[in-house]
């Protein structure tokens, strides 16, 4: 008894695609990422704005990397 074509066909699959999107992420990188880490970058950003508002000196001098 020979087996067709159609039982031994591997079963066609789809590429994962991002937890909140249906676009499939390139290289790893999905949108829901990119935005996760930019909404964290500006954290960051505001952060150092308010050490350097706050103590009067760069972020540089209050973290001790420049003199």
């Amino acid at each position: 008894m020979t087996a067709s074509s159609a039982d031994t066909a591997s079963p066609t699959t789809t590429p994962a695609t991002s937890a909140t999107t249906n676009d499939v992420p390139a290289f790893g990188w999905s949108a829901y990422a990119e935005r996760v880490n930019g909404r964290f970058a500006m954290l960051g950003f505001v952060a150092v704005l308010l050490v350097e508002a706050l103590s009067g000196q760069t972020f540089l001098k209050w973290a001790g990397f420049v003199g």
